[in-house]
């Protein structure tokens, strides 16, 4: 069956559903990541005391349960989305995402009611994995299929920002409440502002995105009645959709997402536990490269439309496996020589260096992120696109990439290697630019 021609809108129309896709998704980040910015203090709050390892790693591994259930969320939203509509499935999970994440922010801590505090934290955490799922396909899906042919890498790349911007908008809300608090108000309570807050974001995204329209690919497919009836089949049973998503996985995303939180979550880490930075300054730190480097998002994602989305995913991908442990060897550098300050922090730890260091870790994953939604969306025709897009991108993303934190603490614990944690994206890193290399080959579907 042919392919939906694409449609020109207009300019102006462009631009809204660029901003309400974006400001919608860019407040989805920041309530799923707000968790994992929090870590440290989560882990005083809802697990027992004693053993400040076990409670982070604990910690990580709650944090990972939401990654891990993403590729459901991708499953269920994209049926949705593919079936009724773009729009009512990212509505949705919006309202889904928003109300789970202000709820984590009235949980009783363990102090209070035991285990049932972790209990509802991973309930919660399931719940916000589920919502990010269906989230990211859609905004992609809707913001490709109103762009012009030869202009998706630009046009996406908006979205691809928002993951990074909605984790400096999570560190910076956190610097903003920590400032008007001393450290055991925070601790106390504190920690509970950001994640109530986020229903005022949610409530004004929901406004936005209810005043849109529906994709017009998919308006156009389903008035003409060649909607898909059961997507998830047609995705995963059809012997050659199934291979592309399989390539999606293995080629592209599931290196992508062991570069974005090798250099965004796992730097945070390292810095607050590892070189023992104060948790402010580390959160700065990480926020200055982020903002510096964010701006390389649509930078690729524009090249990405001139030389192609392969050669710059998996030259990302492979500079990142090859300088991750020189760089992370210069943090330590960087950070200061022993001995630590009475509070137990790093005392002189060289500030421009630690932020050009992120910096470079965040140009890794802008140019793999930066033109990754449209080569996913230019991978798949109209009528399954949402479904068959979201799955690689989130086991990608959500398995692969949302384990990086606990594996490599974990490899830290175990071997007592300040670095061990990095073999595990490393490997992943490389196996994707093999199998991407091998397998992948640039498609620009005109009617995509």
């Amino acid at each position: 069956m042919s392919e939906v021609a694409f449609e020109p809108v207009e300019p102006k129309t462009l631009r809204n559903v660029i901003f309400a896709s974006s400001l919608g998704t860019l407040i989805e980040w920041y309530d799923f990541y707000i968790f994992g910015a929090l870590a440290t203090v989560i882990a005083s709050q809802f697990f027992p005391k004693g053993n400040d390892t076990v409670a982070l790693l604990l910690t990580l591994a709650t944090f990972a349960t939401g990654f891990i259930v993403r590729p459901f969320g991708a499953l269920i939203f994209g049926r949705i989305g593919d079936i009724t509509g773009r729009k009512v499935a990212f509505l949705v999970t919006l309202l889904l995402m928003g109300l789970s994440t202000f709820a984590i922010g009235l949980l009783p801590t363990y102090e209070q009611v035991g285990i049932l505090a972790p209990l509802l934290l991973v309930l919660l955490r399931l719940v916000q994995g589920l919502a990010l799922g269906g989230e990211y396909g859609g905004a992609a899906t809707y913001v490709a299929e109103h762009s012009p042919p030869g202009r998706r890498g630009y046009y996406t790349s908006f979205i691809q920002t928002t993951a990074t911007l909605g984790l400096v908008v999570s560190l910076m809300m956190i610097l903003g409440v920590k400032s008007q608090m001393s450290e055991a108000q925070f601790s106390d309570f504190g920690w509970r502002i950001p994640f109530l807050f986020s229903i005022v974001l949610i409530a004004v995204s929901y406004y936005i995105r209810r005043r849109m329209s529906e994709s017009p690919m998919f308006a156009k497919i389903k008035s003409e009645g060649r909607a898909s009836i059961n997507p998830i089949k047609e995705s995963f049973a059809n012997a050659e959709n199934r291979k592309w998503v399989l390539i999606a996985l293995f080629g592209a995303t599931a290196g992508q997402g062991v570069v974005w939180y090798t250099g965004q979550f796992h730097t945070l880490y390292f810095l607050q536990t590892n070189l023992k930075l104060q948790p402010n300054l580390a959160f700065m730190i990480v926020a200055g490269g982020l903002l510096l480097a964010t701006p390389l998002f649509i930078v690729f994602g524009s090249l990405s439309d001139r030389i192609g989305r392969k050669k710059l995913m998996l030259a990302g991908c492979l500079l990142g496996a090859i300088l991750w442990m020189p760089i992370f060897h210069a943090m330590t550098e960087a950070a200061g020589p022993l001995p630590i300050d009475p509070k137990g922090f790093a005392a002189s730890p060289n500030v421009p260096i630690l932020v050009g260091l992120v910096f470079i870790n965040v140009v890794f994953v802008t140019m793999v992120y930066g033109p990754i939604a449209a080569f996913l969306v230019e991978l798949f025709p109209t009528r399954i696109r949402y479904t068959s897009m979201s799955l690689p991108y989130h086991i990608g993303n959500g398995v692969f990439g949302g384990l990086v934190p606990f594996i490599a603490k974990s490899l830290e614990a175990k071997t007592g290697n300040l670095y061990a944690g990095l073999w595990y994206p490393i490997a992943i890193a490389l196996i994707t630019v093999v199998v991407g290399s091998i397998f992948i080959r640039e498609r620009d579907l005109d009617s995509a």
